[in-house]
C-alpha cells in the first residue's frame, strides 16, 4: 500500500515509517520543512509538503494514498484547546477524502481519554467509548464514525508513556524535573498506575492496524497494563542517585508543572482485544527495564 503518514518524523512516527517500509509498503510522509523532508527521503519515504493546519494539503495527501496513518498533533501545550480543535478538523478532512473508499484510516488518541471519560477508576478495555467533551474525545468518536461512511477507520489509543531510546516524552520530563528539584517524586502512596508501551511495539501495531484492523475498531498500544507511579519514581531516583519522596496532590502542580494532574491519574488499560484482533504481541523491553538500561540518563 501507499500510506500517507502525518507526524512521520516524530519519535513514534519515524518508527512507524521504518516499520511500514520494512514490510514492503510505500510511505508518503507529511513534512513542513526541508529538514523533515530530508529525514524522510533518507529512509526511503516520499515527501508531501504541508502542515496540520493546511487542510487542502491533508485532503490531497489522503486522496492520493491507499490509506492514512494520522500521528501528527500540535504540541503547543500553551494552547492545547487549539491543538485539539485542529486534530478534529484533520479527522473531518481525512474523512471527506476517504469516504466510500474502504481505505484504512488509523487515528491516534491516548488511553487517558478513557480515564477522563470515567470518573471512577476502571480497567480500560478497547470497547469502552469515550466522552466527546473530554480532550480528543470528539476526534476519536469522529474517526470511529467514519466506519459508517465507507472508511476502514480504527483508533490507536497510545499509552501515556511510549518509551525507548530517543524518548523526550513523559519519562524524560520526569527525569529533568527530578534533576532540577533534587529528588524523584510521586504523589500520595504512588499506587496509581500508568500503562506503557515500547516505541517499536507501538509502531508494529500501527502497521497491523493499517493492514487489517476492522472498521470502527479501537486498539490499545499498551505493552503493560499499568506500572505503579511510585515504581517509576523509584527507578528514576536509583539511576540519578537521588532520594524518592512522596508529595501531596496539592503540591503536584507546583512540582511537576503541567504534568501535575497526570502524575496521580490511575489509568490501567487492557490490551486483550487488541491481541485477539490483530495477533499483536509486545516483545520489546518493559518500562522499568528500559529505564534501567541507562539511555535516558546519558544526555
Amino acid at each position: 500500500m501507499r500510506i500517507f503518514v502525518t507526524g512521520a518524523t516524530g519519535f513514534i512516527g519515524s518508527a512507524v515509517v521504518n516499520e511500514l517500509i520494512e514490510a514492503g509498503h510505500q510511505v508518503v510522509g507529511l513534512a513542513r520543512s526541508d529538514k523533515a523532508a530530508e529525514s524522510l527521503t533518507a529512509v526511503g519515504a516520499s515527501v508531501h509538503f504541508g502542515a496540520l493546519d493546511d487542510l487542502d494539503s491533508l485532503h490531497k495527501g489522503a486522496a492520493e494514498a491507499d490509506g492514512v496513518i494520522h500521528l501528527g498533533f500540535k504540541t503547543d501545550f500553551a494552547d492545547f484547546s487549539d491543538a485539539v480543535a485542529a486534530d478534529l478538523r484533520a479527522v473531518e478532512t481525512f474523512g471527506a477524502a476517504l469516504e466510500g473508499s474502504n481505505k484504512p484510516f488509523v487515528f491516534t488518541t491516548g488511553t487517558l481519554v478513557v480515564a477522563w471519560s470515567n470518573p471512577e477508576p476502571i480497567l480500560g478495555t478497547e470497547d469502552i467509548p469515550v466522552d466527546s467533551n473530554v480532550p480528543r474525545g470528539a476526534a476519536e468518536n469522529a474517526a470511529i464514525s467514519l466506519a459508517d461512511r465507507g472508511v476502514r477507520s480504527s483508533v490507536v489509543r497510545l499509552a501515556p508513556t511510549v518509551h525507548g531510546p530517543g524518548d523526550h516524552g513523559f519519562i524524560s520530563m520526569l527525569i529533568d524535573i527530578a534533576r532540577e528539584k533534587g529528588f524523584s517524586a510521586y504523589v500520595g502512596d504512588g499506587y496509581n498506575r500508568w500503562p506503557a508501551v515500547h516505541r517499536l511495539d507501538a509502531s508494529r501495531l500501527y502497521r497491523l492496524a493499517a493492514e487489517s484492523a476492522s472498521a470502527g475498531s479501537r486498539l490499545h498500544a499498551v505493552g503493560e497494563e499499568g506500572i505503579q507511579f511510585c515504581d517509576i519514581a523509584g527507578a528514576i531516583g536509583r539511576n540519578l542517585n537521588l532520594p524518592v519522596v512522596s508529595i501531596s496532590p496539592e503540591e503536584a502542580e507546583a512540582h511537576f508543572g503541567f504534568l501535575g494532574p497526570f502524575t496521580f491519574t490511575d489509568n490501567p488499560m487492557s490490551n486483550t482485544l487488541t491481541r485477539e484482533r490483530l495477533g499483536w504481541r509486545p516483545v520489546h523491553p518493559a518500562l522499568i527495564p528500559d529505564i534501567e538500561q541507562g539511555h535516558y540518563f546519558n544526555n
